[in-house]
C-alpha cells in the first residue's frame, strides 16, 4: 500500500472504501507515534500517526483499555472491544460506515482499539446536515437498535470532505439490557424498511463472527434483537424519558 492519509485509505470520491485494507495497514503498522490527547472524551483517547510497510502513514485514533474510566454497567475494560464489534457488525451487514477500526496489542499504553481517523467538516453532524437522504439514518437507526448503542450523539455523524457520513464513537453497545439512546428518534413507531430485511437474516447467522468481542450472553441478546426485529409487526422504538437522549446531544 502505498502512502496515502486517512482520507485515501477510507475510500476517495466515487470510490468504495476498501475496509479490509485499512484494517491490514492498522494491525501491521510497524510505528504508533502519539499526537496528542483528544480533549472532551470521557475516557483517554490519542489521535496517532500510523506507519508501516510500503511507505504507508495515516492518522488513527487511539483508545487504550487502561485508559478507559469505570462505569457501573458496564463491565470494566471491555469497551474498546465493543468499538470493533460494533465495526464488525457493521461490515457484516454493509452497513452504516464505521472507520476501519481493530484491536492493537503493541501501541504506546498498551492493548486498545485503533480506528482510522475521519477528518470531518467541522461544525457537520446530524443535527446540522443537509437534507441527507432518509435511508442513510434509518439504516443507523436500525443499527443503533441492533447494537443497544447507549450514546448516539449528533456529533458521532461525521461528514468527510466527500459529503460521505461515518459514525463513530461505539464504545457503549452489546449491553443485554435495553441502553438505547439516541438523537436519532425520526423513525419511531415506523416499520422495519422491506430493504434491510435480507442483510439481518443473512447477518442473524453470522453473528458468531464477534464471539471473542463479546460475552455468551451479549452474543445471545444480540441475536434476539435481530429475531425481534425481523418480526412482522417490528416497529422502530418510541423515546420513553428524558434519559432517552444524550446530554449534551452534540
Amino acid at each position: 500500500m502505498a502512502r496515502q492519509d486517512a482520507g485515501d485509505a477510507a475510500g476517495a470520491a466515487g470510490r468504495a472504501p476498501d475496509f479490509a485494507a485499512a484494517e491490514a495497514a492498522l494491525v501491521g503498522a510497524t510505528e504508533v507515534e502519539l499526537l496528542g490527547l483528544m480533549r472532551r472524551s470521557s475516557n483517554y483517547t490519542f489521535l496517532t500517526r500510523v506507519c508501516g510497510p510500503d511507505e504507508f502513514e495515516a492518522l488513527a485514533v487511539y483508545k487504550p483499555q487502561q485508559g478507559e474510566s469505570p462505569l457501573w454497567d458496564f463491565p470494566d475494560g471491555t469497551l474498546y472491544l465493543r468499538e470493533v464489534a460494533a465495526y464488525r457488525l457493521s461490515r457484516l451487514l454493509g452497513w452504516p460506515d464505521i472507520p476501519a477500526t481493530v484491536v492493537r496489542s503493541e501501541a504506546p499504553h498498551g492493548i486498545g482499539a485503533l480506528q482510522l481517523f475521519v477528518d470531518a467538516q467541522p461544525g457537520r453532524h446530524y443535527l446540522a446536515g443537509n437534507d441527507e437522504p432518509a435511508d442513510l439514518w434509518v439504516r443507523l437507526a436500525a443499527f443503533d437498535v441492533l447494537a443497544n448503542n447507549a450514546d448516539r450523539k449528533s456529533g458521532h455523524c461525521l461528514f468527510d470532505s466527500d459529503g460521505r457520513v461515518w459514525v463513530v464513537d461505539h464504545g457503549l453497545t452489546f449491553h443485554v439490557d435495553d441502553k438505547l439512546r439516541t438523537v436519532i428518534w425520526d423513525f419511531a413507531g415506523q416499520p422495519l424498511p422491506p430493504e434491510l430485511r435480507p442483510d439481518l437474516e443473512r447477518v442473524l447467522g453470522e453473528v458468531d463472527q464477534l464471539e471473542e468481542l463479546l460475552s455468551r450472553a451479549e452474543l445471545r441478546t444480540l441475536r434476539t434483537r435481530f429475531e425481534a426485529v425481523l418480526e412482522p409487526d417490528w416497529r422502530f422504538p418510541s423515546p420513553s424519558s428524558g434519559w432517552s437522549v444524550p446530554w449534551p446531544p452534540v
